[in-house]
């Protein structure tokens, strides 16, 4: 069943990618630039995952996912992390913030994929 996800990352080519993976698998796409960007087309509509870059300008990923938890209608929304940090730290503060996955980049659609069916099914 068709969900919709919003891709969050700096990188038009990431976004292009990610959205490619998602769609041929049935999703429908909502892009953002970045965590200001995501947080101004969130209105209150349903989401049912969010994927996101940690390292973005205005807001980055960590940021990003303290906002939205903060939001009543977006704080049980799972959020995927996708991005080039591989560190311990970064890991354990994205996952403090609410994060419920990693991925690091480069990724094979079928481990996003995976994450995606395993969060949203």
């Amino acid at each position: 069943m068709a969900k919709t996800i919003l891709i969050v990352d700096d990188s038009s080519s990431m976004r292009q990618l990610v959205k490619m993976t998602l769609t041929g698998a049935g999703h429908q796409v909502i892009e953002a630039v970045d965590g200001r960007d995501a947080l101004a087309k969130l209105t209150g509509q349903k989401v049912n995952l969010i994927i996101s870059d940690v390292n973005m300008p205005n807001l980055d990923g960590i940021g990003l996912v303290k906002a939205l938890k903060a939001r009543p209608e977006y704080k049980f929304t799972p959020i995927v992390m996708l991005t080039t940090e591989s560190e311990q730290s970064k890991k354990a503060e994205g996952q403090a913030a609410g994060a419920r996955a990693w991925i690091v980049k480069p990724f094979q659609p079928a481990q996003l994929l995976s994450a995606v069916d395993k969060l949203v099914s």
